[in-house]
């Protein structure tokens, strides 16, 4: 399967279309939720699906990257699915005609997701875009509610140079009359949005305008909603920006609500509570202090930036990090290593990824102890080693860097 990647990313559905054309339309079988967005897809996504197991549903989630197994990326009841399932998804893909060409890894493993989705009869599958929306493989869907969490600047060689045309490239999920719900702040980007759905008579409903959110100090929330309050809530996950990814999976509870799904608010305080998403402010270890953020975007790395120098300002501070070749490189670097004390730049398995020299043009700039070790394994095995019991050790850049980090670290820890 890996193979096919030499084949690239190739926007379009015609071939996902085709593939699922001659395994009977699966995707037809089951109730789905799109997410696209930048950042906060697989939060929400989890957090939904978590919600959704709780209350009794059979459940599908649909998520991308994998951090260490390729299975986590199709998830049954918040279980991956069996390496005998994906063998068997596989050949069953493979024995179908998909069109005029190839189709691309992310075409194939879509197609594997709906088809195990339907064959194993699920209720409702939770659905997260690969890249961008309107192209996406995923975007063969008519989901129940369309979300997008939020935009900024990101894979522009595909979506556009500006936030409005990447905003019409991720507002493209949106569907006629489905309910879209969306975290978007910028105006220039919601006017977007606005139009799309005005244009597809689709209710629209924005964080901060039609659901809101307020924080106490306790760690908890009140989420005043479209219908609903509803006091004393928390999310299992850190950082602060974790509770506008709650309000907007509450939000799309309450629609779920009005349909034919029914979530109780015990169901969804507690699917909120115990949800867990790996890779994001996923704390490792605890002697040195060891915690994982995929931050693979700009968005994600000011999150991060602004996350260590609030809680890690008292502990000396080590950057793992390896960045791939189309982010924006150099104020990634500024917001993650602007707050250690040691930068260890690394570069992870793929071949998108930048070699630790280039990081390094950048990253003089921002700290004066520096060390390159292009194995992520090695990396993380020296951070740990030269690290003192009360540091702080960070690995983040790339999802990609992370899980490669988690499996070191299992034999470590």
């Amino acid at each position: 399967m890996y193979c096919l990647q030499r084949f690239g990313i190739k926007l379009g559905i015609d071939i996902i279309t085709g593939i699922l054309n001659n395994l009977g339309n699966p995707h037809k079988s089951f109730e789905c939720i799109h997410i696209a967005g930048t950042n906060g897809k697989g939060s929400i996504a989890s957090a939904l699906a978590t919600i959704l197991n709780k209350a009794g549903y059979k459940v599908g989630l649909y998520t991308s990257p994998h951090l260490v197994r390729f299975n986590e990326r199709i998830l049954i009841n918040n279980t991956p699915i069996s390496n005998e399932n994906i063998i068997n998804a596989y050949q069953k893909i493979l024995s179908v005609n998909s069109g005029d060409r190839e189709p691309t890894f992310f075409e194939f493993v879509t197609a594997m997701a709906f088809y195990e989705f339907g064959k194993a009869g699920v209720d409702i599958a939770v659905i997260e875009t690969g890249m961008g929306g309107r192209l996406d493989a995923t975007n063969i869907i008519t989901p129940k509610i369309s979300i997008i969490t939020n935009i900024s600047m990101e894979h522009q060689a595909y979506l556009g140079n500006s936030l409005v045309e990447i905003t019409g490239e991720k507002g493209g999920i949106i569907k006629p009359e489905i309910p879209v719900i969306t975290g978007v702040k910028q105006k220039s980007a919601f006017k977007v949005i606005e139009k799309l759905a005005g244009k597809n008579k689709a209710p629209l409903y924005q964080l901060g305008k039609e659901f809101r959110v307020r924080r106490n100090s306790r760690g908890q929330f009140t989420y005043f909603g479209m219908r609903n309050t509803w006091r004393n809530m928390q999310t299992s996950l850190d950082g602060n920006y974790q509770v506008d990814n709650a309000a907007i999976t509450l939000a799309a509870c309450e629609i779920l609500n009005e349909s034919q799904i029914n979530l109780e608010q015990e169901h969804i305080k507690q699917g909120l509570k115990d949800n867990i998403w790996p890779g994001r402010l996923e704390v490792a270890a605890t002697s040195p202090f060891v915690l994982l953020d995929g931050a693979h975007n700009l968005m994600a790395a000011r999150n991060l930036g602004r996350y260590l120098i609030e809680r890690m300002n008292n502990r000396h501070l080590t950057m793992v990090v390896g960045i791939l070749d189309d982010k924006p490189v150099k104020p990634m670097l500024k917001d993650l290593l602007s707050t250690c004390d040691r930068a260890i730049l690394t570069q992870p398995a793929i071949d998108r990824a930048l070699p630790p020299q280039k990081l390094y043009r950048f990253a003089k700039e921002f700290v004066s102890d520096i060390k390159m070790i292009p194995s992520v394994a090695d990396a993380v095995n020296y951070a740990v080693k030269t690290a003192g019991t009360e540091d702080a050790i960070c690995i983040a850049g790339s999802l990609y860097v992370v899980g490669e980090a988690k499996t070191a670290l299992e034999k470590l820890f």
